[in-house]
């Protein structure tokens, strides 16, 4: 075969060999085989075509901050942390993805006390792909029945979208504001039992200081 020939055959892509079947009056049953090759032939292109997306997306991705507080108390203590904020993350995410014609979606399942968020990605020419977290109900915090599956809803949809990005969350930069903070000094007492400790250690309390 010369090479005209090969890059006939390259060329005819399973539409193009669809397109001649049906122009030669082939049967149904080679109608069906051609139609059911140019379904894989587009399922490969439109996940390659994913891949590539997300690709792009990851090289220029949106900075996500965790600029919301959560601070209550419990019977076990006081519970302190932060977290980014889901609209504000979903929001950047989205404008990131759509910029490479991709969108992201969520949907939640139940089963007894057990839910579950599954977020999926999918590309404009039908590819997707998807991450999925299961809790139970947070009820921590005096939450009522309904609060406590909203709020892991929102948990699970906020770390499945950036799971399935590859994204993670940083803390707020404050511009080396806390640095000056006010400084807290130890009492008198705390510093005379200190300095009682480091002599009984034979430190030298100058080069420890």
């Amino acid at each position: 075969m010369n090479d005209l020939a090969i890059k006939d055959k390259m060329d005819e892509t399973p539409a193009r060999l669809l397109t001649l079947a049906v122009e030669k009056g082939a049967s149904i049953e080679t109608m069906e085989k051609l139609m059911a090759l140019q379904e894989r032939h587009e399922a490969n292109e439109a996940r390659k075509a994913y891949h590539v997306a997300m690709t792009a997306f990851k090289a220029n991705p949106p900075t996500i901050i965790k600029n919301k507080v959560v601070d209550f108390k419990t019977e076990k203590g006081r519970t302190s942390y932060k977290h980014a904020d889901l609209a504000e993350a979903a929001a950047l995410i989205g404008q990131a993805l759509s910029k490479h014609g991709l969108s992201a979606a969520w949907r939640t399942e139940q089963a007894g006390s057990a839910i579950t968020v599954i977020c999926e990605i999918t590309h404009v020419l039908g590819h997707a792909e998807k991450t999925s977290l299961t809790a139970p109900p947070d009820s921590s915090g005096s939450k009522n029945p309904i609060q406590a599956v909203a709020s892991t809803v929102s948990y699970l949809q906020r770390h499945t979208l950036l799971a399935i990005t590859g994204l993670a969350a940083r803390d707020m930069d404050d511009d080396g504001r806390g640095a000056h903070t006010e400084a807290v000094l130890i009492t008198d007492k705390q510093g005379a039992d200190l300095r009682s400790l480091i002599e009984e250690a034979g430190a030298n309390i100058e080069k420890f200081c």
